[in-house]
Formats: C-alpha cells, structure tokens, sequence
C-alpha cells in the first residue's frame, strides 16, 4: 500500500467543528478574520481562502446572506459579487501571475457544493500545466506553494484592485 503524506490535512480532521453554517460564522465573527483568513469584508459580503485549496490563491466570493438560492440575491449582493470578481481576476492575472481564472458556483449538493446551504463563488487562479497526469490518474492534487505564503500575498495585492 501507498502513503500520501499531506501533515496539513491533519487540522480538517482534528480541528473543532463548526456548529452550523461555517460561512455564517465566519461572517459574523470578524475579529477571527486572520484565523479564517478572510481576505476582504464590507457590509454586504467577504471574500475568504478556501482553506482547501484546487490551486494556490483558490479563494470564494460569499454573501452575508444566509441562503442556498441564487435566484433569491436581490441585485445589490449580485452585483457586488460580481464586481469583486472582475476585480480579483484582474488582480489574480497582474499581481499573482496566473495565466487564466476559473470562477465557479456549484449551486446545490448535486451539482458538487460541498457547503450547499450558503451560496458563494469559486474564484481559481490557474497556470499552463497545473494539472497532470497525478490528478487524473492518481486523484491527487499537488499543492506547490505554502498556504500562508500564498494568503499573506494575496492580502497584500487586495488594496491595489479591489475598489469598491
């Protein structure tokens, strides 16, 4: 048998769990932000690392509202959303050099969400040949940056091009 050796996946398994939706904790608990590395907040939503990461710099784009229902976002949290988005690719292209960005919303269980009850936007900076036969043929993915190094980074390029 073979071992995948991942010591940071050992927090997923040991950390305390969350009681509830992990989104609105984290939006109701801004002075843990650095601990959920929140990377932007206003009134209307935040923008957090996924902790779990596809590709260095995966971060998502989540709504204070507490809903499964896209359709339900009246137009201003739409709208901020988007803008964030536009603005984090921008951000994502010039200031961490990726080569392109996938901007995902798995809208449901069965459409993948894997927190499905707190609508939020997959933002997935992507590079030529960040995926390989490992991820097809194995089922795993390499993470080749440090995950605080890569939260520290993007922090630092927010101010420069999220203007909102």
């Amino acid at each position: 048998m073979q071992y995948l050796y991942a010591p940071w996946r050992s927090d997923y398994v040991t950390h305390k769990k969350i009681e509830g939706c992990v989104f609105c904790h984290i939006s109701k608990n801004s002075k843990m932000d650095d601990e959920h590395f929140v990377l932007y907040r206003d009134e209307v939503c935040f923008m957090v690392m996924n902790k779990y990461p596809y590709n260095p710099g995966h971060f998502m784009i989540i709504p204070h509202l507490h809903t499964d229902n896209l359709e339900s976002l009246n137009e201003e949290v739409w709208i901020k959303m988007s803008t964030l988005a536009k603005q984090s690719v921008k951000m994502l292209k010039e200031g961490f050099n990726a080569k392109g960005v996938n901007i995902g919303m798995n809208l449901g269980a069965s459409a993948g969400a894997g927190i499905a009850e707190h609508v939020h936007m997959h933002i997935v900076p992507r590079w030529e040949r960040d995926t390989n036969f490992i991820t097809t043929i194995g089922h795993i993915r390499v993470y080749s940056t440090e995950f605080m190094q890569v939260y520290k980074k993007i922090k630092e390029l927010l101010p420069k091009y999220i203007k909102v």
